[in-house]
């Protein structure tokens, strides 16, 4: 449907809490069909905290579409190979797969398309309500505002959220999986060293990136991966007892460069793949640059309620060694921004009929990507004895195949955005990547089925020679 058949109707003002990737994709969104929006993110500055992302290309064509695709690219690294490493280097486990790699310059990116009237800093919203058909902010600096629809994309720990929450509870309309802790497992610390000699870590040189993996002892994972401009983004990972974890759950909640030194000095020594040690990674990376985090996992059944809806962390929190997280915040902000564009008018029953209809169409999706991303992070990190043999069968017994076949099935989804002119490149190419996989598939099923032939043939042969010494010998 053109754009210019919804200029008539009354657009509805949007209050989105929350000024990461997904709140600020929204906003670009919002922006394109006309639809007055403002954001409120609490940080004091803007930041750009974190290290690499993986998004896939069954969110590509919502950047074609908005013409920042180019961008994205000129950010980004193609990786096809991640490869899990003992201590002493050698290969655990190898496979390929394909993604993108984004800097965290993707951040400095989408902020610069909203316009600054429409960007607040230091608004911490305190609590939400409902009033008089309105949904209503309040924040710590006592200001108040009010617009038709609030989003919460405010993270993992969304006032939003605990706000709408707090008040379904007390009107006993939360189902109590709601109320439950997150799933707690990781420590995690990430950060993004200045650019480096490609002398000394030739894999800047490649135009593929691969991301090693080394899987260490005493519950400690390590990797680093080349980015773009000769940047090398670093991650440590501590697995801690679920009694520890519990009782530090809270330290670390959030992105930021808190005091670090005490888990920096426990992985500077180690061996970095990409050559060196950890340290000298560590050592090169601004202190502002590095930064720690609890990492969780839960998805939420409550999308949303009255004018108040969820996206991004906020509702489904994903551990990051699957890479389905950004992607999928992504997807929840064009799969919104359409229904928005198709609401009659601002009444209640609009409202609810859009968000009604962007909970159907993203979280039994959402739910099967935390399911994936749940089963990658034992896969990848997992140090306990369950996790190390699951590792095992998943990487030596399971066939390539059944990788291509879940790579195809994650592709099957293209959320795009219904008010502008479908993408042709990405299109081509996602389409081009659904049969490179289906192809791949294929061969690897026609060499399987030859080796069986062959090794049919040969036990055929073995049995008759078998036989023979066996008649001979009478």
């Amino acid at each position: 449907m053109p754009a210019e058949n919804n200029q008539e109707k009354v657009r509805p003002a949007v209050l989105i809490v929350g000024g990461g990737l997904s709140g600020l994709l929204l906003g670009i969104l919002l922006e394109k069909i006309d639809v007055p929006y403002h954001i409120f993110e609490r940080a004091k500055e803007t930041r750009c905290l974190g290290g690499v992302m993986v998004i896939g290309a069954n969110i590509l064509p919502v950047f074609e579409q908005i013409d920042l695709l180019d961008d994205v690219m000129n950010l980004s690294k193609i990786f096809e190979t991640t490869a899990l490493y003992n201590v002493d280097m050698t290969e655990l486990a190898n496979q390929n797969r394909i993604f993108l790699k984004e800097a965290p310059k993707l951040y400095e990116l989408l902020l610069k398309q909203i316009p600054p009237n429409k960007f607040s800093l230091n608004k911490k919203v305190l609590r939400s309500e409902e009033k008089d058909g309105r949904a209503v902010i309040h924040c710590s600096d006592n200001t108040t505002y009010e617009g038709d629809i609030l989003v919460g994309a405010d993270g993992a720990y969304s006032g939003v959220r605990q706000s709408l929450y707090k008040r379904l509870d007390k009107e006993g309309l939360l189902p109590r999986v709601d109320l439950e802790d997150f799933q707690i497992g990781y420590t995690f610390m990430v950060g993004v060293a200045e650019p480096k000699d490609p002398e000394k870590y030739p894999e800047l040189k490649e135009p593929l990136a691969r991301l090693p993996i080394v899987v260490g002892g005493n519950s400690k994972i390590w990797s680093a991966v080349c980015t773009p401009d000769n940047q090398v983004c670093w991650t440590l990972s501590l697995q801690l007892p679920k009694k520890e974890a519990k009782s530090q759950q809270f330290r670390n909640s959030e992105w930021g460069p808190e005091s670090n030194e005490s888990m920096i000095k426990e992985f500077q020594d180690y061996v970095c793949p990409l050559g060196g040690k950890m340290g000298d990674l560590i050592e090169d990376t601004p202190k502002d640059r590095i930064s720690k985090v609890f990492l969780e996992e839960k998805t939420f059944k409550t999308w949303y309620h009255g004018r108040t809806v969820l996206i991004g962390d906020a509702v489904h929190k994903m551990q990051p060694a699957g890479g389905l997280g950004a992607g999928n915040a992504f997807q929840d902000s064009a799969a919104l921004c359409n229904f928005i564009y198709h609401m009659k008018d601002t009444s209640i029953e609009s409202v609810t009929e859009a968000f009604k209809g962007y909970y159907a169409e993203r979280y039994h999706r959402a739910l099967a990507h935390y399911d994936r991303s749940h089963t990658l992070s034992k896969v990848l990190l997992g140090q306990k004895l369950k996790e190390k043999v699951l590792r095992q069968i998943m990487y030596k017994y399971i066939p390539t195949s059944v990788f291509r076949r879940s790579a195809i099935n994650s592709l099957d989804y293209c959320p795009t955005l219904a008010w502008l002119p479908p993408a042709k490149s990405t299109k081509s190419a996602f389409i081009h990547e659904q049969i490179r996989l289906q192809e791949a598939n294929k061969k690897n099923e026609e060499a399987n089925k030859k080796n069986e032939e062959a090794n049919k043939k040969n036990e055929e042969a073995i049995k008759k020679n078998e036989e023979a010494i066996k008649n001979e010998d009478q």
